[in-house]
Parts: C-alpha cells; sequence; structure tokens
C-alpha cells in the first residue's frame, strides 16, 4: 500500500535539514537514476503501479503483490525507472526529435536532458510493467484483450493503445502531468485533462508524495506545486523556453475533435492528423514513434 506510516519524527527533522542545502540538479538520465535510488527512494520498498517489494539489487518480490507475469519474466525480475510522462511525450513537438529521436535530443537539447532527468517524472517499477507502458497514453483499459497483472489492477490495452494505472496512483500521475506541462510545455489533450482531474480527485496527495515531493526539492531545488501547494491544474503554464513549433499545432484546430480516434486513412489532411496525434493522444499515427503522424500523408 502506498499509504503508510513510514513517516517518523526522525525523517522530518532530515528532511528539514536536507532543504537548507540544496544538492546540484541531476544533469543526466543516468545521474538522475543513481539520486533516485540514493536520495528519494532509500527507505521505499514498494514499486510504484504494482505496490510488490523490492530493493534494487535484488528486484521486486513479485509474489509479495500477486504479479502474474505477462511475456518478458526476464524482465519482470528487474527494477526500472518509468518516466510518468514518456521521453517521446516531452521530446516529440522539440525540433530535435524530428531530426533524430531521443538519442540527438540527449546530445544537442539542454532542454529536453533536463526533462529526461527531471525526478519528478521518474518512479520503480516492474520492468515488465515499465516496457509495457511504453509511451502508451493514460486512460481506462476498456477492450477485451486488456491485460491485468494478477493481483496488481495496473492494466495494458495494447488494442487501444491505453495503460491504466491502479486507483491508488491516478492523482500521482495527473500531478506529474500538470507539472510536466507547467515546467516544459508538455501537451495535454483536452479528453485527457478532463481524466487526469476527476483521477487527482479520487486520489489525493498523501503523506509519501508529499513527503517524496520535500526530499526531490532538496536536490532540484523545487518540487511538484501541485503536491506542495494544491495548484489548480486548469492553469496551465507554457513557458516561453518551450514553444511548441508552430508548424505542428493547427492555427484553426477548432475545425477537429478528439470524440472519435480515427486511422490514418481516415484523415482528410495532415493537419488534422498532427491534431489526433498532438492533442487527442492517438498514438496509433506514429508507429515508428518519430513525432510524424500519418508520414505517407505528412512527408
Amino acid at each position: 500500500m502506498k499509504l503508510r506510516t513510514f513517516v517518523t519524527a526522525a525523517i522530518g527533522l532530515v528532511s528539514i535539514i536536507t532543504m537548507t542545502t540544496y544538492a546540484a540538479a541531476p544533469s543526466s538520465f543516468s545521474s538522475a537514476k543513481r539520486l533516485a535510488e540514493s536520495e528519494v527512494y532509500y527507505d521505499q520498498d514498494e514499486t510504484f503501479y504494482c505496490g510488490c517489494d523490492f530493493d534494487f539489487e535484488g528486484g521486486p518480490d513479485l509474489a509479495s503483490c500477486g504479479y502474474d507475469v505477462r511475456k518478458q519474466p526476464l524482465r519482470a525480475s528487474r527494477i526500472e525507472w518509468e518516466h510518468v510522462v514518456p521521453a517521446y511525450d516531452i521530446g516529440r513537438q522539440r525540433q530535435c526529435w524530428q531530426e533524430g529521436g531521443r538519442r540527438h535530443c540527449r546530445s544537442s537539447d539542454p532542454i529536453f536532458r533536463q526533462a529526461e532527468a527531471d525526478l519528478i517524472n521518474l518512479v520503480p517499477s516492474v520492468g515488465e510493467v515499465n516496457g509495457d507502458r511504453s509511451n502508451l497514453r493514460y486512460g481506462m483499459a476498456t477492450s477485451s484483450s486488456a491485460y491485468q497483472y494478477g493481483q496488481c489492477t495496473a492494466k495494458v490495452d495494447f488494442e487501444e493503445d491505453v495503460f491504466q494505472p491502479p486507483t491508488n496512483q491516478r492523482g500521482d500521475v495527473a500531478r506529474t502531468y500538470w507539472y510536466m506541462r507547467d515546467e516544459y510545455g508538455v501537451r495535454i489533450s483536452r479528453q485527457q485533462q478532463q481524466l487526469f482531474t476527476a483521477w487527482a480527485k479520487q486520489d489525493p496527495v498523501d503523506a509519501w508524495e508529499k513527503e517524496r515531493n520535500q526530499r526531490i526539492t532538496a536536490i532540484q531545488g523545487s518540487g511538484n506545486p501541485y503536491v506542495s501547494e494544491n495548484r489548480d491544474p486548469s492553469r496551465q503554464v507554457m513557458p516561453d523556453r518551450q514553444p511548441t513549433p508552430s508548424s505542428l499545432i493547427s492555427r484553426d484546430s477548432t475545425a477537429f475533435s478528439c470524440s472519435t480516434r480515427k486511422t490514418c486513412g481516415a484523415m482528410a489532411s495532415c493537419e488534422e492528423a498532427r491534431f489526433h496525434l498532438e492533442q487527442c493522444g492517438n498514438g496509433r499515427l506514429d508507429r515508428d514513434k518519430d513525432g510524424v503522424p500519418c508520414e505517407a500523408m505528412c512527408r
């Protein structure tokens, strides 16, 4: 269970002392993973989606959470760091991604590197779940082929390109997305915004989420205001350092709608395809994950 009484007076005192001296923010995804293990999750022993007992060396205890392996037992035996907001969603609207994908963004775009290494966006996960989720959008898994990992109530729905987090982590997901939206310009479709608002109400901030945010603030110098300040999620901040390229967004997007998930064959124009990829989160339109939907039409 995520809610637990691990926050003792001693830990609280350490947090207060630590907050007075900020450490250097991680400079890369590799350094972020090391800091997350040693400075944020050093006394935590449950995975984010499934609540499996784990340690970083031994991996997850799948029996502790009733986890059923879907397909990859080797990957399920290790702990991996999950980006709640996938690197794909961070990078796909940036010029570096259009030019060479994630590797090129790492080497050429300091803002992408900062976003990829942001500790607020990293959580420990069973490796198989991290791999299955990949860059699927969050939502409700409704198809008959959706897979639930045994007693772990997370579900992956490859038919609908959806990953459904468990109830007790849905608010954490929403607040992380709002932070990444405000800090790095990550776009959230109208439908997802409505879903996240409902999730945040169902799963309010708890003791561990607050403590985690304090520890990250001590490292990075700032935390997630949706956790610490209960900020209004409807207040969308798109920082000047992260403008969305005008070539990627329709100037008359009101002509399109997310009400129906379309295939490339049903698109009337590249502009409509981009709207459905970027505003509606229809990842099926970008099969090779390079940020360009319906390539026969958009290239």
